[in-house]
């Protein structure tokens, strides 16, 4: 894996791509590169102006872009039935669920859940399960890749507090909520490996990668000196969007990827070229993985065929 970069994307043509969050970050760098290399990609944004200014700029830099800009709010499960009701396309070769927030001041999704419990994990687990007979249907070589993060390390989800309703942390919450993406993929993995395989489900994470993530918290309350102190650390200690956006990448197009594969930057959870990372014992817990996939179904109405 030793200096993988976008240029070893093999050739998408004839592929069906839907990311969410694509309208800025590691997520507008995934869309846009499979597009580069022949992907129909469908971007999937919460905010339609600024999908519409993300869609243009990348039609720019890449012109003959096969492009479709889809509203999909994660926190509005009648957003993600919406979205998934008015998509076109029958077939799916790859969901990338890239969308997410981080450390926010405590919030409820529009369906009462915790912010980033609700955006993280539960919006893109409704997703994935009405998109799964698409996928099905796209046949061997469709994926779907998941993006965590290095701070799943910050904690598992609490089956008694799935939610932290009793003592919210924002910053063990983002990592419970990590955690949660990880177990996602592992129980998805194990479903679909026993069905046979077609579809392949991984996870990613992009180290610490300079995005918007960082300050939205702040932004949010209204602290400007802490927006401020992170962009500052975004600056000094962050790698790029575009180099944090090669383990997506990676984990959706490359040769040898496997079933509950988790593809990082290779130094450190932090940067350097994808590789197979470290993750915490418990994210390959089957009992954890299967109670989370329980009360999943339960929160979101979303039993998966």
């Amino acid at each position: 894996m030793t200096g993988w970069s976008a240029k070893d994307i093999p050739d998408q043509n004839g592929r069906t791509a839907v990311v969410t969050g694509a309208n800025s970050g590691i997520g507008y760098v995934t869309a846009r590169e499979l597009a580069r290399r022949g992907a129909r990609v469908v971007l999937a944004c919460r905010d339609t102006t600024r999908g519409k200014a993300a869609e243009q700029l990348m039609r720019d830099q890449v012109p003959g872009a096969d492009l479709r800009l889809a509203t999909l709010d994660l926190a509005d499960l009648s957003s993600v039935r919406a979205f998934v009701k008015e998509l076109p396309e029958d077939r799916v070769d790859l969901l990338v669920n890239n969308a997410g927030v981080m450390a926010l001041p405590h919030r409820r999704t529009v369906d009462g859940f915790e912010m980033q419990f609700g955006t993280n994990h539960l919006g893109h687990f409704a997703l994935t399960g009405l998109l799964l007979p698409r996928l099905r249907a796209a046949g061997p070589g469709a994926r779907v890749v998941t993006v965590s993060s290095g701070l799943h390390l910050l904690g598992t989800v609490d089956p008694r507090d799935v939610q932290m309703d009793h003592r919210y942390r924002r910053w063990i919450a983002y990592g419970r909520s990590k955690s949660a993406n990880l177990l996602f993929t592992h129980e998805l993995s194990r479903r679909l490996t026993a069905e046979g395989g077609s579809v392949l489900a991984v996870a990613a994470h992009p180290g610490y990668a300079s995005t918007n993530l960082q300050t939205a918290g702040a932004r949010m309350e209204g602290r400007a000196w802490m927006e401020r102190g992170a962009e500052l650390l975004n600056r000094l200690l962050a790698q790029s969007a575009e180099d944090g956006a090669l383990p997506s990448l990676y984990a959706a197009t490359a040769a040898g990827v496997r079933q509950d594969d988790f593809i990082g930057p290779r130094l450190q959870l932090w940067r350097g070229a994808p590789a197979r990372s470290v993750r915490a014992w418990w994210t390959r817990d089957d009992r954890a993985s299967a109670g989370l996939w329980a009360v999943s179904e339960r929160l979101t109405g979303v039993t998966y065929p």
